[in-house]
């Protein structure tokens, strides 16, 4: 990003310089800005790995360089992609830009996917040391359906955009997404216990989406868990359980299953109903 020594800059600058234009620089400001130092920023950034599932990943550094101690894998950047695309929508944005000028250099995304006009690709980020070779990790929509390609290890920035294009065409033409359930539609009532109504609705609050292979979409079957007794107070958008969906034995996508409506707690007689009913429940259970 050729930052100067002393010079305040934008964080929106920053995440430009490293995301656009992969600057070292830019990460070690950013990291020092955020953490007050690389090593603590070093720490963040392997909690998060933590917290979104990248059980193969350790960090060592904040720009990347080659180091005994930083690894990751596929499926592990994978699962940051979709982190990134999914809770970060505003940051997502940057990765589809094809340059940033700073300071009067002008320099250009080396994603060269951006400029297929085959895909509709809209990220993420390349990347390439001497021991790592050169890696990319895509994005790309078809319709409704976004996927996600990660090459690692290829000879050349050539070789990584044409494998990344073969696995991104591959997947729209032998996956489809299926949305099976719409966002705050019933799904199923639920015994809620203590309250002014006997039952809750739940459903999801947003429409689901699962990805599958073409043979696969008719085989997918549904079912969900609850976490607990149900007791009133419940508040809507509260998740009471898990919304899974399968494919065979494999669970292949899971959504928060929330109640749909309110129950407050119910009159002191009802209550107390409710309560013999469990004492009873409890007896021959």
């Amino acid at each position: 990003m050729f930052l100067e020594v002393g010079k305040t800059v934008k964080v929106s600058d920053l995440n430009r310089g490293i995301i656009v234009d992969s600057g070292n620089d830019a990460c070690v400001a950013m990291a020092e800005h955020v953490a007050g130092s690389q090593e603590s920023f070093v720490d963040l950034m392997n909690a998060w790995a933590k917290n979104v599932g990248m059980k193969s990943t350790h960090y060592a550094n904040v720009h990347g360089l080659d180091n005994p101690d930083l690894y990751t894998t596929p499926y592990d950047l994978s699962l940051l992609a979709r982190a990134i695309i999914r809770d970060t929508p505003n940051e997502f944005k940057i990765y589809s830009e094809k340059s940033f000028t700073y300071n009067g250099i002008t320099q250009y995304n080396r994603n060269g996917l951006l400029w297929d006009k085959s895909l509709n690709v809209d990220g993420m980020k390349t990347g390439h040391t001497n021991n790592a070779g050169y890696s990319l990790v895509s994005t790309a929509t078809e319709g409704k359906m976004r996927l996600i390609s990660v090459v690692m290890g290829t000879k050349s920035p050539n070789a990584r955009k044409a494998e990344s294009k073969k696995l991104l065409n591959y997947g729209f033409r032998f996956f489809d997404t299926v949305s099976p359930n719409k966002a705050n539609a019933p799904l199923v009532s639920e015994k809620v216990w203590m309250g002014d109504t006997d039952t809750v609705e739940l459903g999801v609050t947003k429409d689901t989406y699962v990805t599958l292979p073409r043979t696969q979409t008719k085989d997918l079957k549904a079912s969900f868990v609850i976490n607990k007794e149900l007791r009133a107070p419940i508040k809507k958008g509260e998740q009471l359980g898990t919304l899974y969906y399968r494919v065979g034995d494999q669970d292949v996508a899971q959504y928060p299953l929330v109640a749909l409506n309110d129950v407050n707690e119910g009159s002191l007689f009802s209550r107390l109903v409710d309560y013999v009913m469990m004492l009873f429940q409890s007896w021959f259970n």
